[in-house]
């Protein structure tokens, strides 16, 4: 398949000064705003003979954009024979109750293994706006969380899904285990969430910079002072939100190596289970249900799963107390 060239129309006098980015998501109306963000930052986007990969740069009268798209790559990931547990599929999209412990896509370090590899055995037909390492892909839980994701089968598909995401308007409820109790029970965190400045691997609420961000919560059970089963809706999707969220309050989840700030030596429980809790493997954090408009049909669908089996025993240890 070769690449769609686009040239654009002259800007008139009403577009004058506004953003690239938001300019060309009103002329190519077939594409996401942030497909075009990615178009113009990677230089696929000239104006009088000028690359402008700047997505704020603003428009001038009379302006003519050619835009680029690159024809789809072949994936590079092989596709691997892994089981998955496939809530829904249909010939759009495809519902997955990812284990803990599998990445979503190839990254450094995990080049095998991940849903992208058994997504390839499985379906014939990923989109590809995602590109080569991420085919499919239109959102992502960490490695160590379990629970649902929706995969795009067709370009669009992705595009209808990643309209949503970006509007925030798809329900997203997590279920998570923390340490201690949450005051209030149930509430709304806000911050921005940025690069720690103290560590690059990280990420933190910054006075400055970073991306708005709010998560809205609720405690469904209390085991003692020790530890507590939070509900978590998210309104915007930033990297690692509800772990920061919940740190930044002094409840960080269970099992989260990254982002635990208490000492553990001073969790009230018994002996034998403050080391079943302390030595939890992963994060307890489970994406519990998925909601979204069908792209086809424009209904609304939501699904739900159980929690896992690890995190079904760690609550039932913690009901003893």
């Amino acid at each position: 398949m070769e690449e769609n060239v686009i040239i654009t129309p002259d800007a008139t006098a009403n577009e004058v000064k506004m953003r690239l980015d938001k300019y060309l998501a009103q002329k190519l109306d077939n594409m996401s705003r942030a497909q075009i963000q990615r178009l113009i930052e990677g230089g696929y986007v000239m104006c009088e003979d000028i690359t402008i990969t700047d997505n704020s740069y603003k428009v001038r009268l009379g302006d003519s954009f050619v835009v680029t798209v690159p024809a789809p790559e072949e994936a590079e990931p092989m596709p691997e024979d892994i089981p998955l547990d496939i809530v829904y599929e249909d010939a759009d999209i495809a519902v997955i109750n990812k284990p803990a412990g599998m990445t979503v896509h190839p990254a450094a370090g995990a080049y095998h293994g991940t849903l992208v590899n058994a997504l390839l055995f499985h379906c014939h037909d990923l989109s590809g706006i995602g590109g080569v390492k991420r085919p499919g892909i239109v959102h992502r839980i960490d490695r160590e969380t379990s629970g649902l994701l929706v995969v795009a089968k067709n370009d669009t598909t992705h595009r209808f899904l990643s309209e949503q995401f970006a509007e925030h308007t798809i329900e997203r409820t997590y279920y998570a285990v923390v340490y201690g109790v949450p005051s209030p029970l149930n509430g709304r965190i806000e911050g921005n969430i940025g690069r720690s400045p103290f560590d690059r691997k990280k990420m933190a609420l910054v006075e400055s910079g970073g991306k708005s961000a709010a998560t809205n919560y609720k405690t469904l059970q209390v085991f003692g002072k020790a530890a507590a089963l939070v509900q978590c809706n998210l309104e915007t999707g930033r990297t690692h939100q509800i772990r920061v969220h919940l740190s930044s309050r002094g409840h960080a989840l269970i099992g989260d190596k990254v982002y635990v700030k208490s000492k553990k030596s001073e969790i009230p429980l018994p002996a034998e289970l403050k080391s079943f809790v302390n030595n939890f493997p992963r994060q307890a954090l489970h994406a519990k249900s998925l909601g979204f408009i069908h792209p086809r049909t424009e209904q609304f669908m939501q699904f739900d799963s159980e929690l896992p089996t690890d995190m079904a025993e760690l609550l039932q240890k913690l009901s003893n107390i």
